[in-house]
């Protein structure tokens, strides 16, 4: 039997994984079997069973803790197991890559984009935004009552911080200097919807979960979030959504926001024959058919160039995820393991200045803890 160690516990995703893995197994004449524990758990976990020299033959990480992992020497060069990265774009190629070797293999990825109610919109006589000029316009028109014109995560935690690199990255800042003028910029952003009242004071309390049941109950026109919300949204047949990609500082500038998700990795366990099948494994939960039944469960956009393009074919209505992907990157690209760091200081940032402090201020507190580490 082999095991690969991962994070859905949801009971639908959990079952989606079974399927796979069960399809996969008849496939290579294996049985594989998935245990699973909740996404904070995975790295603890994997690091317990490592020193127990216990570890499963397969690891599916999230992607941004994944460099941690391999900083430690514990994951396998997947190209040295046979897996292709062909048809992978570069970004997700980087994706699931630390220090230029290949260790993560994704089988779908995704990312964040703006979601909001056509009927409020239309009603309002409100063009979907594409600048920040626009979204600010957008937001204050669309304010009324009890609704707010935009929602999004600024919590402490790492929702926040993914809510905000779209917003940092596209106007040209970077997480290697937090306080520079072009991240102050987007957080000065952020803060100026708070002040005009567009976005509600909870929002520094708010996860991406959280976000969505405010525009699923109307009290919000517009929302960032991501595609894993999508089979929510769909429960309630009278919510007429539409998606865009996330609104950019100028007209005609990328929209760059963060890639999400998980790789499957393969731990080193000094059992020559049980990685070369843990490889199989992988490449086959990561083909471009398992790929697209995946995305098609999950709403996510298949890693697999091919798959992707199907999957545009299938799901037309999710095409603005597909672009924003096109443009994203793995927060982990510049930083590697150094990411979770910058990530703490960003949230007690996001803090400070959506409380009172000054975006310049809180930022500059920010990268002196991300350069200390405390």
């Amino acid at each position: 039997m082999y095991t690969v160690l991962n994070s859905s516990t949801d009971e639908t995703y959990h079952r989606w994984d079974a399927e796979a893995m069960a399809r996969c197994g008849k496939r290579l004449g294996v049985t594989v079997e998935q245990q699973s524990v909740p996404a904070s758990q995975v790295m603890t976990k994997a690091l317990r069973m490592a020193s127990s020299k216990s570890l499963p033959d397969v690891v599916q990480f999230d992607a941004s803790e994944m460099p941690v992992f391999a900083e430690a020497g514990g994951l396998v060069d997947l190209r040295t197991l046979g897996l292709s990265t062909d048809h992978v774009p570069d970004g997700i190629v980087d994706f699931g890559s630390y220090r230029g070797t290949y260790y993560g293999a994704a089988r779908s990825v995704n990312t964040l984009a703006l979601f909001y109610n056509k009927d409020v919109l239309a009603e309002a006589g409100v063009r979907t935004p594409a600048t920040w000029d626009e979204l600010r316009r957008a937001a204050r028109e669309l304010t009324r009552g009890k609704r707010y014109g935009l929602a999004l995560s600024a919590g402490g935690a790492e929702d926040g911080v993914f809510q905000f690199t779209p917003f940092m990255w596209s106007n040209g800042g970077d997480e290697r200097e937090l306080d520079s003028p072009q991240v102050v910029e987007a957080l000065d952003f952020w803060k100026a919807l708070l002040k005009d009242g567009s976005l509600s004071r909870s929002t520094v309390n708010w996860t991406q979960a959280d976000v969505n049941d405010q525009f699923m109950a109307g009290n919000a026109a517009m929302m960032i979030n991501g595609p894993w919300q999508v089979e929510t949204l769909n429960s309630d047949p009278s919510l007429n959504w539409g998606i865009a990609e996330i609104p950019v500082p100028e007209a005609g500038a990328d929209s760059v926001a963060p890639l999400g998700g998980a790789v499957l990795t393969v731990p080193r366990t000094g059992d020559d024959g049980r990685r070369r099948m843990a490889g199989r494994i992988v490449a086959c939960l990561t083909s471009e058919e398992e790929q697209l039944t995946y995305a098609l469960n999950s709403w996510m956009v298949p890693a697999d160039e091919r798959a992707a393009a199907e999957w545009r074919a299938q799901v037309p209505e999710l095409d603005a995820l597909a672009d924003q992907v096109a443009t994203a990157r793995s927060r982990t690209d510049r930083l590697g393991a150094g990411w979770p760091a910058v990530s703490l200081a960003l949230q007690s940032a996001f803090q400070s200045a959506l409380t009172g402090q000054s975006s310049e201020a809180a930022l500059k507190r920010a990268q002196q803890r991300a350069t200390s580490g405390n």
